[in-house]
């Protein structure tokens, strides 16, 4: 292989890299939560058969859905997608490569602008509280 052959692969190869990580990172997500799931299950079933009752709390924190986010999650997630955002972009800037500035403020933009609209969700909020 040379370095022609190389260049050619690269438009093809980093994509399908990105993909796969991105989907292997949400298969093993959702691989651990399913194990531990089945694994409290389980424990459940032998505390059962062994005859051990089970505490109430501990029957009505499984059953019920999740709690509802804390007051002040939106904002904190917020702030750190912004910071994330805003790294990225000054990171693009600082490499100095024309080529890079364009695609990583653009890639930036993504985390800022989801980080922008949590903190504006989490100040909707706040003000409808009020």
């Amino acid at each position: 292989m040379n370095s022609g052959d190389l260049a050619l692969m690269i438009p093809i190869v980093v994509p399908t890299v990105t993909m796969l990580v991105i989907g292997g990172t949400i298969a093993l997500i959702t691989y651990f939560r399913f194990r531990r799931r089945r694994e409290v299950q389980e424990t459940i079933r032998i505390a059962i058969e062994k005859g051990q009752e089970l505490p109430t709390e501990f029957l009505e924190t499984i059953s019920s859905p999740k709690s509802r986010p804390k007051k002040d999650q939106d904002l904190r997630r917020g702030v750190v997608l912004t910071a994330v955002g805003l790294g990225i972009g000054a990171f693009g800037v600082l490499v100095g490569e024309d080529d890079a500035v364009g695609p990583l403020m653009g890639i930036g933009s993504i985390p800022f602008l989801i980080g922008l609209a949590l903190t504006a969700l989490w100040i909707l909020r706040t003000r409808h509280n009020k």
